[in-house]
């Protein structure tokens, strides 16, 4: 399935590219990811990480969902847990399962995310600044940090917030953290 989504991620990145017009240069200047880097995984030479995908969905102003979305046909009401995308990031210990993706019309998207305990996925900045986010916490402890603002989360806590800067997800050091996150564009 990674092989898979591997390359669905290599054409979305290439479509995506070409329909705004830049060339592989122009898209290294917007988003801080090498042209070398570009090429490779849009030739599905190699997975993305969290950190270039977030850079890259920044240069697009797109959320990574509503990135690997866009080429995808049609409305689906239904999404059997078979066939949610799932992105793994095994040197991170970060799982995100798109549990509703975006569609449409739709203005929200849910997420599920899992971090390894103690792993921590940071970034430098928002794809969609000032977007609209509720983090309910399943299962763990998560330390959420907001530009310099902290929050410490235990199960059944619940974080609304508008993103609008830099952000840090820190698994709690022996559970890890299991928790939906909702985007609303």
């Amino acid at each position: 399935m990674q092989d898979n989504l591997t390359q669905i991620i290599a054409l979305r990145l290439k479509d995506l590219r070409k329909g705004r017009g830049w060339s592989l240069a122009d898209l290294a200047d917007l988003s801080g990811v090498s042209r070398a880097s570009l090429s490779r995984l849009e030739n599905a030479e190699g997975s993305p990480t969290t950190e270039v995908l977030s850079k890259l969905c920044t240069a697009y102003g797109l959320t990574l969902t509503r990135l690997m979305s866009m080429v995808d046909e049609g409305f689906k009401p239904h999404i059997p847990v078979s066939q949610q995308e799932v992105f793994v990031d095994e040197n991170l210990g970060f799982v995100r399962r798109s549990i509703s993706p975006p569609a449409g019309d739709l203005a929200a998207e849910m997420l599920e995310c899992r971090l390894e305990a103690g792993a921590s996925v940071a970034y430098e900045a928002p794809p969609v600044k000032g977007q609209e986010h509720h983090l309910y916490l399943l299962e763990g402890g998560l330390v959420l940090t907001l530009e310099e603002r902290e929050y410490k989360l235990m199960a059944g806590d619940c974080l609304r917030y508008h993103l609008r800067g830099a952000n840090r997800f820190q698994a709690d050091g022996k559970r890890g953290a299991r928790y939906v996150l909702t985007l609303v564009s």
